[in-house]
Order: C-alpha cells, then structure tokens, then sequence
C-alpha cells in the first residue's frame, strides 16, 4: 500500500499539488487564528512606568453581574470602555499599615498649551514613581507649574516665565516653578514623557476627576519583602480593587489590556473557529475531488483484486504523505499573517503598546493536526463507495458520472439548508452585536448545504444557464452538454466561487450596512451650522459657554464622546454615550435624534435618567419608564429611569446623558465637539471667523462634516476588522476556487484529447471551455448572493432597522473578481493541455 500511495503521488502531482496548496492555506489560516486566540488568553504587558514599584494598586478594568443562585451562579464581566479609577484617598490608608515606607496616588491628565506639544499632567508627588527631580527651581506650589527641561527649552520657557495651560479641569496661566532633568525612569511608552507637574492640592481639580487616582504606587520599607508589603495593602484596600505586583502592574499602566485581550480571543476564537471549519471544509472538498478524479484507478485496483481495506489504506496512506508536510510548510505563513495583523491592531490602538504576540506550538499542532485529519477523513469518504463495488463492476460504475447524490448526503444537505434558516430567523430576533454574530454561522451553514447539494443545484444551473448557451455555435452548444452531463465536476467548481462570494458579501456588505446608514442618521441628524473640533484630546468644557456669547450665535451644546455597559439580560453590551452640555432645550437646534417617545427635555444632570436607541431599546427591552443599568466609563454602576427612545442612535450615539453625569466618569472630561447653531440671519462665515479666534489650543471649525468625520473615526476599526476577515476569508476561497478549477481542467486530458481527434478545432476547445467558466462563474455568483443577501437581510434589521445596502464598487469588485478568477483559472491551464495536445 505504501508503494501505491508513493507512486500515486510521484504520477499524479497535478492532483496532489492542489490538494497541497489548499492544505499549506489552510495551515496558515488555523496558524494565524491560533496565535491570536492564545494571545488574547496569554497576554501580558511588562510594567516600565511602575518597573520599579514594588506594589500597584489599580482599580478593576471590568465590570461584573452576577445570575442565578447556588450551582447555577454565574458571573458575566466585560472590559470596561474608559479609563477605570479608584479613591485615591485609599493612598493614606495605605501608608498607614506597618511597613509600608509611602504610598502614591499618581494622578494622569492631558494638558495643551498654545506654545507647547500636547503633555501629560501630572501630581507633584508622582515624580517619586519615574524618578524625576527638580534641577533649576523648586517644587510647584499654588499657580505653579514644573516642566522636564527638553520641553521648556523648545518653547524658551524658564523658571519665572507663565505660561496658560488649558486642562480637563480648566484653563488657567501658571508661573514656571522650575525645570526636571531626564527621568530616571522611562514612561508608559518607554520613552520619556513629556510632563507637566502641578501642586498635588490643584492636580486632582485639573484631571476633572476630583477625588479620583489612577492608580496607587505602594513604596516598602527597607528590608520589607514584596509579598508582605501586598498583603498589607490588601487589608488595608480590601477586595474591590486590584493589588498588583510582577508582570501584573503592567496591566494597572495599560488598563485597555483587559478589552484588547477580548478583541484577540474574539478574533482568534469567533473568527478563528469558523476559518478553521472553513479551512477544513475547503480542504475536505479538494481532497474529495482528488479522490474522485481516480476513480477509474480505483476501479483498475478492485477489478484486479484489490481488497477496500487496501484501498482506504492506500487513500489514508496518501494523504499522510502529503498533509504533514503541507502543513508544516503552512506555519511561517502563518506566522507572517499573524504579526502583520496584531501589529496592525496595535497601530490602530486596539492593543496597547508593550503587548507582545504570543508564539507557540499549540496553534501549530492544531493547524497541522487539523489538515491531516481533515484529509484522512475526506479520503476515506471519497473512497468509501469506490472502494465498496463489486471488481466486476467497479470499471463500468467509474466510466459513468453518478446523476444524484446519495440519501445521506442529501439528508444532511438538507439539515444544513435547514439550519441555515433556523440561524437567519434567530437572527432577525436579535439586535447589535448579537445579530451580527450569527451571520458567518448563516453563511456557513448554507455552504455545507450547498457542498452536500452541489450536484442537484450545478445540474439545475447547467440546464438553466444552458439554455442560451446552445445558441453560441458549436463551443456553446459542447458547453451546455458537458456541464449538465458533468454536474459533478461542475459542482466542483461552482462552490468555491459561492463560497468567495458568499463570505466577501456578507462582510463587506454587513460592514457597508452600517457605514452607509450611520452615515445617512448624521446627514440627517446633524443640525448644527458649525462643528468646533480639537486637534488635540479634546475641547474645555467651557468652550460651548464661551462660543455661545459670540455674535451670531444662537445656541452652542457641548458634546463629550464616551461609553458605557448596559445590562441586557444576563449580559452586558457597550455604548456609545453622548454626554450633552448646557440648555437640553438647545440640543433640538443642532441635533435631531429622532425621538419617537418620551421627551429629551426630562434629562436631569444627576445621571437618573436617560435616552436611548430604539435597537438599544429592544436589546436592553426597556421603553420609556423602565429602568435601565449602566455601567459608566470607569466602571461607577448607575441605574436610569429611560425618559426617551430616539432612532438616530447608529450614527450619533446609544446612549443620551447630561454631561455633568458622564464627564466624571469619562477617560478625559473634555468635549469631542461643540455644535453650534447660528441665529436666523447670521452669515455663517463671519460667525466661523469670530469662533477660530477663541482662544482654545488646537481648535478647528468644520462645518456638519466635521461631525460626521469623527463619528467615523468610530466605525474605523469595525470596518477594517470586516474588511481584514473578509481578505482572509475571501482570500482564502479564492485561492481554493482557483486551486480546483485548475485542477478539474488539468483532469480532462481525454476529453480534451478525444475532442481534438473528433474534429475539433483549438478555437472551438478554448471557447468552450470559456463558457464553461463564465457558466461556473455566473452559476457562483447567483448561489453566493443569495446566501449573502439571505444572511444580510435579518442581520441588517437587528443592527440597522432598515434593509441591507450593497455598496456598488463592493458589488462590481467581487462580480469581477468571480469573472476574472473563473477564467483565468480555466483558461490558463487550458491553453497548456493544448499546448500539450498539439496533434490529434
């Protein structure tokens, strides 16, 4: 059986080179997700800022319920949206357990000033945390400032100079108390940070977190071992905070690990299972239609004796030659996919800096592993009813191309296609991210049903599309017949192309869906007749007060952009909240949300009540009355009666709150944007000129689409995630397409052959085989579509309300890319056996 198996391989590698490549793709798909998932489980920052903090208190990056009662408890957490904080009156406590020789609230905040870059405040007594040191001047008191020396000296700033900082807490002019040197310790970034040290009484006020610590550096006394020094500090802060010493105080300098590291388990675990069923579906396919492509050698071997426990040793034996190595020849790509995306998540600031992808052999094993068992088990199918016929019969049952599928096959194509629809109408009961999670589920469920039903839907295809073809001459009318009388092959080669089609639409047009009615809510919704933006972190809070006095303005509303957990069921869902400043009354003169109940005028600033979403609304089932519950930025648990449901919550915001009950609790208590309306009569130009003269660091003033620029700036990162599963995805089943087409023309060698011999001309071959792979496409296409648009219709209601958007350059891209594929991989292999075939 060995020798077969080696021979087979030696005589056949067109066959086993396709079945190679789609393994070696499928190694680096499983690959890549693989390291992503464990990753996301594994990952870890080592600390730099705290590198030499013995004990970090930091508050807890996630929020958690609690369901159920005894065996059935359970607890759900989910990462928090923003900066989390703590008390940081917890530091006196803390100093006051034995042993402990100091411990300090370190207190973060951005600062922009008109002559300097963007910096970062902070308290006096956190240069005990990087080390850094006054070397002209003194410490800052009240009204006073100390800058690191490199950053005074590009502004020629020194001891004595004032110098006007605008910060979340205000803007206000400080006289420079002195100059730092190089700190003895890096910053977050491993580099030094530029910083500006404010009085610890005035830096508490400035964060715009009063009360409020990043974290807490815990000093030991001498001789004072590091586990002591924690376990004091635990009694003294007790079980609703974190104590962190080793690798984990990386985490208290990076609180968006916790959320990075669900993005990765998302990516690697969601995404990661269905590539990997669908690497193994593909790879199950293209070993199948190997396996079938020797069913006349098959039938040579029982007619000759051979037993069908030979032959499934033989098959086995094959593809135990073949898998291992492609799929070890997978892993580097793999790997090579895998850094470029996890650096890209980390430019995009998805993944915190400092994090470090995560290499080992499980991922690889799998990947491998999954290859091989995947050909094992697609071989031994292939061969089973081959291997099965009686040697007097085996040649005659290979020479003709079986009609219909089995009963077992086409039961389970029909559980597929059922489950299928079951998935699409779970679908269109749900909302957010609960619809849109079904979708690759959708997908793949009617691709198992059209691999299982190939043959029934390529004969219905070939007799529907051969119709037209017949009236195309003599290479037409051979198309026509060879593709009904070969629905087999035929089916061969349409599913991969459904697959693209079906698995590039639904991403992309999903993602298009979204984008596209995000879009049309801030046309529609965006009133305002000017946009003030910042360059910077943000605007002052008292910008919108300042930009309401100047002539021509009739009403100016701040808008600080944050986010926010709310309870939905058993679980727990993020937001997007606009926390909206000034007059509630103004807020219809420059933004229309829509409300289809309740009214916006009840929102009262003490954060009791709120407005939200219409799907929000039916995820979270409340209506106006109920009670909704929040987790704000950092974590502070609220409950709200609901005041208003608004339709316009995809493109302008979840979420509706006073400012004054979010900005507390936001990553910085600065405004994304002032909207402003102008009063009747005003010339719009005249009032974009007086509003530029502010004098706010890095103000700009747009008009409405500076709104809609940075509301998508949001949506950014959902599309590239879309766009990048969709190129692997995509990627992934075009090269499989083409792997089996190329494989199922290089095939028909005697056909090709016979058809030369009978008469027929080069021409005539080649433009049959043209309009078989124009059928395959067209065939492709239409099946793929409508899987796609079956999967997008209840997805797009759960997370849009509305109907599905096929952006046209989407659309055009994949109907080309279908063409283009199909006859490229037909035709190029086609002129070759011609070439091959140059005399009858």
């Amino acid at each position: 059986m060995n020798g077969l198996a080696r021979a087979s391989v030696r005589f056949r590698p067109a066959s086993f080179a396709g079945t190679f490549i789609a393994l070696l793709f499928a190694a680096a798909v499983v690959t890549a997700c693989g390291t992503m998932l464990q990753t996301g489980v594994t990952a870890h920052v080592a600390p730099v800022r705290y590198a030499h903090v013995p004990v970090v208190v930091a508050p807890d990056p996630q929020a958690r319920i609690t369901t159920g009662h005894g065996d059935n408890r359970d607890t759900e957490a989910e990462a928090l949206t923003d900066q989390p904080r703590l008390d940081a009156g917890l530091a006196a406590r803390i100093a006051a357990r034995p042993g402990v020789a100091a411990a300090v609230a370190d207190i973060a905040f951005p600062v922009e000033s008109a002559h300097l870059p963007p910096l970062t405040g902070r308290d006096w007594a956190a240069h005990a945390v990087d080390g850094s040191a006054v070397t002209r001047g003194h410490a800052p008191g009240a009204g006073e400032v100390v800058l690191d020396a490199a950053t005074a000296r590009a502004a020629g700033l020194g001891p004595g100079d004032a110098v006007r900082f605008a910060a979340p807490g205000g803007t206000h002019t400080y006289r420079v108390a002195g100059l730092t040197g190089e700190p003895a310790r890096p910053g977050e970034s491993g580099k030094a940070t530029a910083t500006a040290y404010f009085a610890d009484t005035a830096a508490p006020a400035l964060s715009g977190h009063p009360g409020r610590a990043d974290a807490i550096a815990v000093f030991g006394a001498p001789g004072i071992p590091t586990d002591r020094l924690a376990d004091e500090t635990r009694q003294a802060v007790g079980t609703r905070v974190q104590v962190r010493t080793g690798d984990g105080r990386g985490a208290a300098e990076q609180p968006t690990l916790a959320s990075a590291r669900e993005l990765l388990t998302a990516i690697g675990g969601s995404f990661g299972g269905i590539a990997t069923a669908t690497a193994v579906f593909v790879v199950m396919g293209t070993v199948a239609l190997a396996v079938g492509q020797r069913s006349r050698e098959i039938a040579l071997l029982r007619a000759v004796g051979a037993t069908p426990r030979q032959i499934r040793r033989t098959v086995a034996t094959e593809a135990m030659l073949v898998a291992p190595v492609a799929g070890a020849a997978g892993i580097l790509p793999g790997l090579a996919l895998a850094h470029w995306w996890f650096g890209q998540l980390v430019d995009k600031g998805a993944v915190p800096r400092g994090a470090r992808l995560s290499v080992g052999w499980i991922p690889m094993v799998v990947a491998v592993g999954a290859g091989v068992l995947a050909s094992l088990a697609a071989g031994h199918l292939a061969a089973r009813r081959p291997s099965k016929a009686r040697p007097s019969q085996a040649l005659g049952e290979a020479a003709v191309e079986r009609r219909r599928p089995g009963v077992i096959r086409t039961v389970l194509g029909v559980a597929a296609t059922a489950g299928g629809c079951v998935l699409a109408a779970v679908a269109a009961h749900e909302t957010g991210d609960d619809a849109a999670s079904v979708a690759l589920g959708v997908v793949f469920s009617f691709m198992v049903a059209v691999a299982l039903l190939g043959p029934v839907l390529a004969w219905l295809a070939a007799t529907v599309l051969g119709w037209p073809l017949r009236s195309g001459g003599a290479p037409g009318a051979l198309a026509a017949a060879n593709t009904r009388a070969n629905a087999r092959r035929l089916a061969s080669a349409i599913t991969p192309i459904v697959l693209v089609t079906a698995f590039c639409g639904t991403l992309l047009c999903m993602q298009g869906t979204i984008t596209h009615t995000a879009s049309r809510q801030i046309r529609d919704g965006v009133a305002a007749d000017q946009v003030l933006g910042s360059a910077g972190p943000g605007l002052p809070a008292a910008t919108a007060d300042r930009a309401a006095r100047i002539p021509g303005v009739d009403a100016a509303v701040g808008v600080l952009r944050t986010g926010a957990l709310y309870r939905a069921g058993g679980a727990l869902d993020s937001a997007t909240v606009l926390g909206v400043g000034g007059d509630v009354k103004a807020l219809p003169g420059v933004l229309r949300l829509g409300v289809r109940s309740g009214s916006l005028a009840d929102l009262t600033g003490d954060g009791r009540t709120v407005a939200v979403d219409t799907l929000l609304a039916g995820t979270a089932h409340v209506k106006v009355g109920g009670s909704l519950s929040l987790w704000l930025g950092d974590g502070t648990p609220v409950r709200s009666r609901v005041v208003a449901v608004y339709e316009r919550g995809l493109g302008l915001g979840g979420l509706l709150l006073p400012r004054a009950a979010v900005a507390e609790h936001a990553a910085t208590a600065l405004d994304s944007q002032v909207l402003v309306h102008d009063r009747p009569g005003a010339r719009p130009a005249d009032v974009r000129t007086a509003l530029a003269r502010l004098d706010v660091p890095g103000l700009t003033v747009t008009d409405r689409a500076g709104y809609r620029a940075q509301a998508d700036k949001d949506l950014q990162l959902n599309a590239w995630a879309n766009r990048v599963m969709a190129l692997v995805l995509g990627g992934f089943a075009a090269v499989a397409a083409a792997n089996t087409l190329v494989m199922t023309v290089l095939d028909r060698r005697r056909e090709v052959a016979l058809l030369r011999l009978t008469g027929t001309t080069r021409r005539q071959v080649l433009g049959m085989l043209r309009w078989e792979a124009l059928l395959v496409a067209v065939a492709g296409l239409v099946l793929g579509s409508a899987i796609a648009w079956i999967t997008l219709v209840p997805i797009a209601r759960g997370t849009t309300g509305g109907s599905p958007y096929v952006p046209p350059a989407t659309a055009l891209v994949i109907g080309c890319g279908a063409l283009a594929l199909s006859l490229a991989a037909t035709l190029l292999p086609a002129r070759a056996l011609l070439r091959g075939a140059a005399r009858p």
